[in-house]
């Protein structure tokens, strides 16, 4: 059965869900975590989200991911896979409120990389978050029902910001 595409108003509550989360995460999968980042709306202050914590772990290897893949499953989250064959395996606690998305990545991975950049540049520029959250709102509107042609149709605004931030001099 199809899940509701559902944003609500930003909870500052979310960096503490985050915290809890790393914090748990950190001892589940010990020396294979080198980082965990909050990513997504829901590290973005202000942004109405959809009410999911998406938290990346990035790993010592990517040798390291079956392990930490069979922690995770074993602390009850269900596995979603490779779903863009980008060495990016998702992973989805229900039970937690909000619920928790968890990522594990190798070290340098692309994906990953471009998270960061996309989060830290709507961290500092209102506009464009403003923007992007006006966009979500359309598209939760137009696609209530199909969370994946809602999550490629903000793929095209996604990529333009990663661009414009990879074209300037560093």
């Amino acid at each position: 059965m199809p899940t509701l595409v559902e944003i609500v108003p930003y909870d500052p509550n979310w960096p503490r869900h985050f915290s809890d989360a790393e914090a748990v995460l950190r001892k589940l999968l010990r020396s294979t975590v080198m980082v965990i980042d909050h990513v997504g709306s829901t590290a973005i202050p202000h942004m109405p989200a959809k009410p999911i914590i998406d938290i990346d772990i990035t790993l010592s290897s990517l040798c390291a991911v079956p392990s930490a893949s069979l922690c995770l499953v074993d602390a009850g989250y269900e596995a979603r896979g490779n779903r863009y064959d980008d060495n990016v395996w998702a992973f989805l606690l229900k039970s937690s409120v909000p619920k928790l998305r968890v990522y594990l990545c190798p070290p340098q991975n692309r994906t990953h990389e471009q998270r960061l950049i996309f989060r830290d540049y709507l961290r500092e520029h209102g506009d464009v978050a403003q923007a992007y959250s006006d966009l979500k709102e359309r598209l939760a509107e137009r696609f209530p029902y199909d969370g994946d042609r809602y999550t490629s149709e903000k793929r095209e605004f996604v990529q333009e910001i990663v661009s414009r931030v990879q074209g300037q001099p560093r």
